[in-house]
C-alpha cells in the first residue's frame, strides 16, 4: 500500500496506516526495552536479533567509540516494507540492543516487530558490499534486492 503511493514511513507512521500492524507492534513492546540480549541461539521469532561473524568482524572496523548498527523497518520498497541501517551514537529508551563480540546492533521497539528472529549479516560482492536481514521469521517473502519484504499476516 505504501510502496504504491512511494511513501516512505517509520514503523511508528505504519500502525496509521495498516491495522493488522498495530497488532503487530504492540507485542513488540515489553518491560525489556533495554534489554542486552546474546546472540547465541536460533530460535524463530524469539525477540532476538543475531549477528552473523561477518556482520560482527565488520562492525567492529567500521564502528567507533560509541558507535553502533541501528536497524529499522521502514514502509517502502518493492514488497511494502523496507530495512534500513545506519551508525548511530543515541540509544533512546524504546531501544533494544544487541551485543555479540564487542558488535552492537540496536533496533527500536516497533522495528523489532518486523525483524524479532532475524539474522543481520555483511555481505561483500562484486558490485556490492552491505549489511543484511537474513532468515527473517517475519517476513513472508522478500524482493531479490534483499532490501525489502512483506511480513506474514
Amino acid at each position: 500500500m505504501a510502496a504504491v503511493c512511494g511513501l516512505s514511513l517509520t514503523a511508528a507512521a505504519l500502525r496509521a496506516v495498516a491495522p493488522w500492524a498495530s497488532r503487530l507492534l504492540a507485542s513488540s513492546r515489553g518491560p525489556q526495552a533495554r534489554r542486552v540480549a546474546s546472540s547465541s541461539s536460533l530460535e524463530a521469532g524469539d525477540g532476538q536479533i543475531h549477528l552473523t561473524a561477518s556482520c560482527v568482524q565488520r562492525l567492529l572496523e567500521i564502528t567507533e567509540g560509541s558507535e553502533f548498527l541501528r536497524l529499522e523497518v521502514e514502509g517502502g520498497g518493492c514488497s511494502g516494507f523496507q530495512y534500513k541501517f545506519s551508525l548511530d551514537t543515541v540509544i533512546n529508551p524504546d531501544d533494544r540492543v544487541f551485543e555479540q563480540g564487542g558488535a552492537r546492533v540496536v533496533v527500536d521497539s516497533d522495528s523489532l516487530a518486523f525483524v524479532k528472529g532475524a539474522q543481520v549479516d555483511f555481505s561483500q560482492e562484486l558490485i556490492r558490499s552491505s549489511f543484511q536481514v537474513l532468515n527473517n521469521p517475519q517476513a513472508q517473502q522478500g524482493c531479490s534486492c534483499g532490501s525489502s519484504f512483506s511480513i506474514k499476516l
